[in-house]
């Protein structure tokens, strides 16, 4: 039962108390019964936010595996065309914040089928347009739509479900960014091989098409917030322990987007270029297992599995600056890498939802900013560093970059990953 059931059953009447009397001893008794119902995951509609994360991920990567063929299509350079990813991040980072304090009011269903309505949008100028101009238009409106979706989907999962539930509601959503980039832009690379790049983007439609459908009969809808006084923004900022989650968020994504943008590079580098799609599905898998872990525990030990994400992460990038050489040494490296990654989202999103409290709309909202503002400059570094220093220092460059992120989380221990939620969340299990 969520939060909004709750608060709209009708006040039972000492007129009901015999039949609820009566009720309670037949059989286990509503009141067992909705205890009961409570401990349960509300699966449907989780799925169906997991699906929406999916469509959003995808359509945000799926250029990458068919970009000569769009390219030679639409008449442009390979460099180009990959700014069709880069301007959906821009287009996610520069109206997430905007439209969360926009919409900061109104209910969350409506709006999550808006922003799956412009996914269907988009995908489908994409798959029509014949001018570059065009389609780079579709793409900033495709993430546009993203970034309205980010600033609702984690907050939207955590009003699912009990606060025990919280955490294992969001890594059930957060499942679609891992499932996206191992399974998503192979299979969307394969689509585009056999049937034309055009027919991927036209999937992507109908399954958006599909998630809204899916959305409308069987996600609860849910309530906005009250707008308070002076920016929402403002507002979150002054929450202690938000600046330290955003900071740990956007050189997080950072060091990761650098490395796994400029991969394939960096496994030419090391003579296992044709070994790329093994190396990510190994990473995919890994990332899986992560998010399957940190949904397990998250409720307990939020401080204590970042700080492990962090560290994974960290011992799988030294692993590739020194012995990358070996083949089976980087497949272990990327699944640690992997093993780290893959529940940093579903981490993240906690933190700040958990720190900002009643600004946490807000919060989530520029999360969205920095993480894609985090995803371009990812892509900008590793181009210089690539130029100037060769593939070699990604790794290194991800080490670096760790360092400030396992600090700040240490730091953080009264705020944004506090000791005392995991020592509260202890002495309540015992």
């Amino acid at each position: 039962m969520s939060p909004e059931t709750a608060r709209n059953r009708p006040d039972r009447t000492a007129g009901h108390d015999h039949d609820d009397h009566d009720r309670d001893h037949d059989g286990d008794g509503d009141g067992d019964h909705e205890r009961r119902a409570d401990d349960r995951l509300p699966l449907s509609a989780l799925l169906a936010l997991a699906t929406a994360v999916f469509v959003t991920s995808l359509t945000e990567t799926l250029p990458a595996g068919v970009l000569p063929a769009m390219s030679s299509d639409l008449g442009v350079g390979e460099s180009a065309m990959g700014q069709s990813v880069t301007i959906y991040a821009i287009g996610t980072a520069l109206t997430a914040i905007p439209l969360a304090s926009a919409t900061s009011r109104r209910r969350r269903k409506g709006l999550l089928v808006a922003a799956m309505a412009g996914f269907a949008a988009a995908n489908t100028v994409t798959a029509v347009s014949t001018d570059y101009a065009v389609t780079m238009v579709a793409r900033c409106l495709a993430g546009v739509a993203a970034g309205l979706a980010w600033a609702l989907l984690a907050g939207y999962a955590r009003r699912l479900v009990p606060v025990p539930l919280q955490g294992k509601a969001i890594a059930i959503v957060m499942t679609g960014i891992p499932v996206a980039l191992s399974l998503g832009v192979p299979a969307g690379t394969f689509l585009g091989d056999t049937l034309g790049w055009r027919t991927a983007f036209w999937t992507m439609t109908v399954l958006a098409v599909v998630v809204i459908v899916w959305i409308t009969a069987l996600v609860p809808d849910q309530p906005g917030q009250e707008r308070r006084a002076g920016l929402p923004v403002t507002g979150a900022l002054r929450v202690r322990g938000v600046p330290e989650v955003l900071f740990v968020t956007l050189v997080f994504v950072l060091a990761h987007t650098m490395l796994y943008t400029y991969i394939a590079t960096f496994l030419d580098h090391v003579g296992m270029g044709d070994e790329t799609d093994i190396v990510l599905l190994v990473f995919g898998a890994a990332s899986l297992l992560g998010i399957w872990g940190v949904g397990a525990h998250i409720h307990r030990r939020l401080r204590a599995l970042t700080l492990a994400s962090a560290l994974l992460v960290a011992g799988g990038a030294t692993i590739l600056a020194i012995w990358a050489e070996s083949s089976a040494l980087v497949c272990l490296a990327v699944a640690l890498w992997g093993l780290g990654w893959g529940g940093a989202p579903t981490l993240l999103q906690t933190a700040v939802a958990e720190a900002g409290g009643e600004h946490a709309d807000a919060a989530q909202a520029m999360l969205v900013t920095l993480w894609n503002a985090a995803m371009a400059a990812g892509g900008l570094l590793g181009g210089i560093l690539l130029g100037a220093l060769g593939s070699g220092s990604f790794p290194w460059t991800v080490v670096i970059l760790l360092i400030p992120v396992l600090g700040t989380v240490l730091v953080a221990r009264a705020h944004g990953f506090p000791v005392a939620r995991e020592a509260a969340s202890a002495s309540g299990d015992a």
